[in-house]
């Protein structure tokens, strides 16, 4: 349990949200529901064990927290809960519940079990493979996705490494079971053509045959795409789009539009997730409790071929 202050607010609710639900509980020493629901959730604290951390906020001593939040949620009342996921307030209640409804609540927000402990070993996996181990990540990626088989991005981490390791056979069965959510899914999408590629670029032509192809037919576009493939295959991302880049300036709808979805998964895979803007804003000169989304640092690389898409399309 963490008592929260003006100073504290941003590192021990907002920042520590990002990596683990906080709950924040809104109290005064004057009021007797909290004085029973204080209790109760230190002991749901200790029962979820360490699943989401508690705060607690003393509103008299922080008015200025405790009123934008209440504004925020249209709350007029303490006891008053907050849940904060990703920096953001999510969800609340009022009230002094029964312990049996106050989990209801959280099991909506905090992580299983089950997927701590996946998450736990795609953190170890990522580890091994910053290390050179690629054996031992696949075995510990392989763990979290049978502790936990709708952890996609552990998932998507295992396809990677086998990809890598040539064996997109493997990677094909191991991203099944995710390829349905192609259809909404940009990074999901991204792998099925990485995987397309590298099924494709076995029996491809040689690099020389294909560029033969292509200066004796400069729209030979099959010879293009082929090209594109197998370096997609081997991860010259660069090289790949810019065979793309050229179906796309001299026909933008070749083939379904297969040079552009492949170039666009190829920036997929390139870029690093975006941070999720903020759902709620604090009126302007006054605290910032819905925070401020961490945007990953721009590749210049993805940026530039960004731009080429874009003017080749537009």
């Amino acid at each position: 349990m963490i008592d929260i202050t003006l100073q504290n607010f941003e590192s021990e609710v907002l920042q520590a949200s990002m990596t683990q639900p906080v709950l924040l509980d809104i109290w005064a020493p004057w009021c007797g529901p909290c004085r029973t629901l204080g209790p109760a959730l230190e002991k749901l604290e200790t029962d979820y064990g360490g699943r989401f951390v508690l705060a607690k906020l003393n509103s008299d001593e922080q008015p200025e927290i405790a009123g934008q939040l209440s504004q925020m949620f249209g709350v007029r009342s303490i006891p008053f809960c907050v849940m904060f996921r990703d920096g953001q307030p999510v969800d609340g209640f009022v009230g002094a519940l029964p312990p049996a409804q106050i989990q209801q609540f959280l099991d909506k927000h905090v992580p299983p079990e089950a997927a701590l402990a996946a998450d736990a070993a795609a953190e170890e996996a990522e580890q091994l493979a910053d290390d050179g181990d690629a054996e031992g990540a696949l075995e510990r990626l392989q763990e979290a996705i049978a502790i936990d088989p709708s952890n996609d991005n552990a998932r998507l981490d295992y396809v990677k490494l086998l990809l890598q390791a040539g064996r997109a056979g493997d990677a094909r069965l191991a991203f099944e079971p995710v390829a349905s959510k192609s259809l909404v899914d940009g990074r999901i999408a991204a792998f099925g053509q990485w995987i397309d590629a590298c099924e494709k670029a076995v029996g491809a032509r040689s690099l020389d045959q294909l560029e033969a192809a292509i200066a004796a037919n400069k729209r030979d576009f099959e010879a293009r795409f082929e090209l594109a493939q197998i370096h997609f295959a081997a991860q010259r991302w660069t090289e790949a789009m810019d065979a793309l880049l050229e179906i796309v300036m001299r026909d933008k709808k070749w083939n379904e539009e297969a040079a552009r979805k492949a170039y666009v998964a190829i920036l997929e895979l390139m870029a690093k997730p975006a941070a999720a803007p903020a759902e709620a804003q604090a009126k302007a000169g006054a605290l910032e409790v819905a925070g401020k989304a961490v945007v990953a640092s721009a590749d210049p690389v993805v940026d530039q071929y960004r731009r080429k898409l874009s003017m080749a399309l537009f």
